[in-house]
């Protein structure tokens, strides 16, 4: 983990801020609380709790979980209105502050589009930077299935969304909780670990910076320059 009194090594100025969902913006992991719904949730819980710690591939177990879950539509909608709910404090604030600053926030998530698009929006985030798995539906509203050519349903899947972010839209930090947020360091990029809802021995040990929580608006003061932390300061008082 980095010094404190140099905290990141890309930045700051930062033109991108990336954030996952999951344990970050909201205190949920969404999976798990499809699995509670469906009466899973000690088969399938430590599952989740062994992919963010590193200990299982990703991809060992994300087809798996969703099959055993089946989630109707229905139940992902009832999911995104529980991520609004079980919002993480300072998130809508360091988003909105971010935001009239000129940056721009992504969300990068190995969680359910159709839940966290929803979720994302209500905090200001274009759809179009909401980066997460897409199910598939008949038309009862049934599960069919999951888009398997994502890159986010594997390991270091979110290293190469953020790549394709960092491509098109400027230099990018990354703000998480599991080992696969983890995973974008390798990729070259700073990452802040979050330990506001859960605190993980490898992320917290591996990242560029560890911020603890339990509100994420501390994270303004390690990706801002001095100049914009003054913006941003002026921004919250109006």
């Amino acid at each position: 983990m980095a010094n404190s009194d140099r905290p990141l090594k890309k930045g700051p100025p930062f033109d991108v801020i990336v954030f996952d969902c999951d344990s970050t913006l909201s205190a949920i992991e969404g999976i798990d609380q499809l699995a509670r719904r469906a009466g899973l949730s000690n088969e399938l819980a430590q599952l989740t709790t062994q992919a963010m710690e590193g200990k299982i591939k990703l991809q060992e177990i994300y087809g798996l979980r969703l099959e055993r879950i089946r989630p109707s539509r229905t139940a992902l909608r009832l999911l995104g209105d529980l991520y609004r709910r079980r919002l993480v404090p300072g998130a809508a604030s360091a988003i909105n502050t971010l935001r009239g600053l000129g940056k721009r926030v992504c969300v990068v998530s190995g969680g359910i589009r159709q839940s966290v698009v929803g979720f994302a929006t209500q905090l200001g985030v274009p759809e179009e930077d909401v980066y997460a798995v897409e199910l598939h539906h008949d038309e009862h509203g049934q599960y069919t299935g999951f888009d398997v050519d994502s890159p986010l349903t594997r390991n270091g899947g979110k290293a190469e969304v953020c790549a394709e972010i960092a491509r098109a839209h400027g230099s990018v930090v990354v703000v998480g909780d599991g080992v696969t947020d983890l995973e974008v360091k390798k990729a070259g990029f700073d990452f802040i670990g979050f330990g506001g809802v859960v605190e993980r021995s490898a992320v917290r040990q591996g990242a560029t910076f560890w911020l603890p929580g339990p509100s994420l608006i501390g994270v303004l003061k390690v990706v801002l320059t001095p100049e914009e932390q003054e913006r941003a300061a002026t921004l919250q008082s109006t």
